[in-house]
């Protein structure tokens, strides 16, 4: 299959063997040691894994004997998690004609779309779906269908998008989104393209308070008047409420954006900034240029921030990779954080913006991991292309990159350069 493509991981004896350098996936749901593995603390250790959780973390080669992956070379990490995909229209962009919102490609998008992001090493989505026109529900419907298929892989959830809550013509949005709601979606929109912001975001948020669910609406974050008034009603629902991408906050005066930020942190919402571009639910007038929310900014005055992927290969970006490695190289290369706070924002202060619970790699957390070829965040934010993901405890994902060299280098050979492969077919070095 072509790289692009998500493949399932390997059952034993499956496929030819893999140059040693890349860990096997052990399938299975008893006791994993994960063998070898280097920590960002620098420490090289053992993890065994059972039950869905770390068991216990020892020094290298000191865990039982037992099924086992070899992780040398690795650096292990808390799982990524994507707190904004857009499953439904991902993959689009080259679809000749009109895209089709029939169930069953809808549902197929969003289970392809899950899987290249899990392939990444993101082990939860929230993936938010437009509701209402002529679609109705049966977008969402679709959405739901692929969480189903995707359960033991990656755990996703949906954020139902009505266009209208306000007005006659939001009558009917707002019907259908207290029906998506019960069918277990999360409450979304974009207040910005209805004629009332400040009604639609109230509206959104009575309902969510009415049913106990988490909203997450889409913003650009550009009139100022606006997210103020916005971030005083979402201080009721604290910390349930995330905004995003909040771009426009970036093309304020610094003392507006300051002051934005500082009544967003104390209405304690959430914000979730897209390095990678905007995504296609919020509507570009005028040839704007898209910018990344202020995301040092935002920090220093105390917002939680998170960081999403946005659009995977849709119209909104067509080359989206839906990659949070990418994410967070992108913040990191942009002087917004250090790069182990940009992997943070994609790791643990996205799965803190989902409603997760806390990853570390220590005895009692969650076995969400990330194994990537590296010895350090940055270099792995750089050149992280071999990966291994697991979810739940189990090896669920691994991406094995392999670069090879012509031979007939003296050059190469003088500087004895390292080779992950070679057409004499010896072992990677």
């Amino acid at each position: 299959m072509p790289d692009s493509q998500p493949q399932p991981p390997a059952e034993p004896g499956g496929e030819a063997p893999r140059p040693a350098a890349h860990p096997a996936v052990v399938p299975g749901d008893g006791a994993l040691v994960l063998g070898g593995a280097r920590l960002a603390d620098g420490r090289t250790v053992d993890v065994r894994l059972s039950g869905g959780h770390i068991e216990a973390v020892g020094t290298a080669g000191s865990l039982a004997p037992g099924p086992r992956v070899d992780l040398s070379g690795y650096l292990l990490l808390p799982a990524p998690a994507e707190p904004h995909a857009h499953g439904a229209t991902a993959l689009t962009a080259e679809a000749d004609g009109p895209v089709s919102y029939a169930v069953e490609d809808v549902q197929r998008r969003a289970t392809e779309a899950a899987l290249l992001q899990l392939g990444h090493g993101a082990t939860a989505l929230r993936c938010h779906v437009r509701i209402g026109d002529v679609q109705g529900l049966r977008s969402l419907e679709a959405v739901l269908q692929a969480r189903r298929a995707l359960r033991g892989l990656t755990d996703l959830t949906a954020v139902a998008v009505p266009r209208l809550l306000t007005g006659v013509a939001g009558a009917d949005g707002l019907a259908l989104l207290r029906d998506a709601v019960k069918m277990g979606a999360a409450v979304g929109g974009c207040p910005d393209l209805d004629p009332d912001p400040t009604g639609f975001a109230e509206a959104a948020l009575d309902l969510a308070a009415e049913y106990g669910c988490p909203v997450d609406l889409h913003t650009d974050g550009s009139d100022p008047a606006r997210l103020a008034r916005l971030a005083a009603m979402a201080g009721g629902l604290r910390p349930r409420v995330t905004l995003g991408p909040c771009g426009g906050l970036a093309r304020l005066p610094r003392d507006l954006a300051v002051r934005a930020a500082e009544q967003l942190s104390a209405a304690g919402v959430t914000v979730v900034c897209l390095p990678q571009g905007d995504c296609g639910t919020l509507e570009q007038r005028g040839g704007r240029v898209s910018r990344c929310a202020p995301v040092r900014l935002l920090r220093a005055a105390g917002v939680r921030v998170a960081a999403g992927s946005g659009a995977l290969r849709d119209a909104a970006n067509p080359v989206g990779r839906g990659d949070p490695l990418e994410a967070a190289f992108l913040l990191a290369s942009h002087g917004e954080l250090r790069p182990e706070e940009a992997y943070e924002a994609v790791s643990g202060w996205a799965r803190a913006a989902m409603g997760l619970p806390r990853v570390r790699v220590e005895a009692g957390f969650p076995a969400e991991l990330l194994a990537v070829r590296g010895e350090r965040v940055e270099g792995v934010l750089s050149l992280g292309y071999s990966r291994l993901v697991v979810h739940g405890g189990r090896v669920v994902a691994r991406t094995s990159a392999v670069r090879e060299y012509c031979d007939t280098s003296a050059a190469a050979a003088a500087l004895d350069l390292p080779r992950q492969s070679s057409r004499g077919g010896g072992e990677p070095s």
